[in-house]
């Protein structure tokens, strides 16, 4: 998806949890047509892990006719990560992608030196009316890997992991969690796992992760004895063992991996160690110089002035 910046929201409650450092309450920003709750980057926070980005978008329903609509866009430096609850979105790119993503599935589209992809819902999915609830997330590149060829890995719900046991089922995205390992291929050590809880159900979340942070999609949780409801990114401090416990029936996501080799820059779609690449990127976007979208050529968005 495309990124622009805002404000970020007053918090609500105050992280009482000793092993919380900081609760991040998403912005809401309008995509046209839907609204997405934007976690991250934060003013108080850049990035966990190598995570640099997160958004929350719908749940969603379209009227009959409508759908997902994000024009032809450039990113560098990163790697998309979509994920869907519900519904699904069309996506293409410009090395001649074209693959739609279905819950439980994700994909995995790798910028590196420049990418140019569109996200719709396709035309027979607009006929009764289409829902929509995900997450898309980017993960920066190493430094040493930003100007790699671009690619994309779309991977099935079948091909992930998943642990069902006591109340709990766990869909293990990207690296490894209870024992799980994703076949997903990383650049850098990173984390991404869906949780779903019965009502009373545990999980933990220790501390081999370096950088942590746990997204309440659904229901309520608690955490140490305080308790947490949907749309709040709780990010945690390093090495203290974590131990969730759904008050309710609960749907979390947990994320998080090594802490990078360095800062990033962030403008618009573009993520980069060097604010120089950054401004070639706005150039050559602005100058259309990357490589279109086969099937998706006739619209693009335009650079923010």
């Amino acid at each position: 998806m495309s990124f622009a910046p805002d404000k970020d929201p007053n918090a609500g409650d105050a992280a009482a949890c000793d092993a919380i450092e900081l609760m991040i309450v998403p912005r809401s920003v309008d995509l046209g047509g839907f609204s997405v709750r934007r976690a991250l980057p934060h003013s108080k926070r850049r990035m966990v892990g190598p995570f640099i980005f997160f958004d929350h978008f719908g749940p969603a329903e379209f009227k009959s006719g409508q759908g997902i609509d994000v024009r032809p866009h450039p990113h560098i430096g990163l790697a998309t990560v979509t994920f869907l609850f519900d519904g699904e979105i069309m996506h293409r790119d410009s090395l001649g992608t074209a693959v739609p993503i279905r819950p439980g599935e994700v994909n995995w589209m790798t910028a590196g030196r420049g990418i140019v992809h569109s996200e719709r819902t396709a035309p027979e999915r607009r006929m009764g009316g289409e829902p929509l609830h995900g997450l898309q997330c980017w993960v920066a590149l190493p430094a040493n890997d930003e100007e790699i060829e671009p690619g994309f890995a779309h991977v099935g719900s079948a091909e992930l992991p998943i642990v069902t046991d006591n109340g709990r089922t766990v869909r293990v995205v990207a690296g490894s969690l209870l024992g799980a390992r994703s076949p997903v291929p990383t650049l850098w050590d990173t984390l991404f796992a869906e949780a779903t809880l019965a009502a009373g159900s545990t999980i933990p979340f220790d501390a081999t992760t370096e950088e942590r942070a746990l997204y309440v999609v659904d229901g309520e949780i608690d955490i140490a004895g305080d308790k947490f409801s949907p749309g709040r990114l709780l990010i945690f401090r390093p090495g203290d063992a974590i131990t969730v416990t759904a008050v309710s029936d609960a749907r979390i996501v947990l994320v998080g991996g090594a802490a990078m080799d360095g800062p990033r820059h962030i403008w618009w779609n573009f993520v980069s160690s060097r604010k120089e690449r950054i401004e070639q990127a706005k150039a050559d976007w602005r100058a259309g110089r990357f490589d279109s979208v086969p099937g998706d050529e006739s619209e693009f968005i335009p650079l923010p002035e």
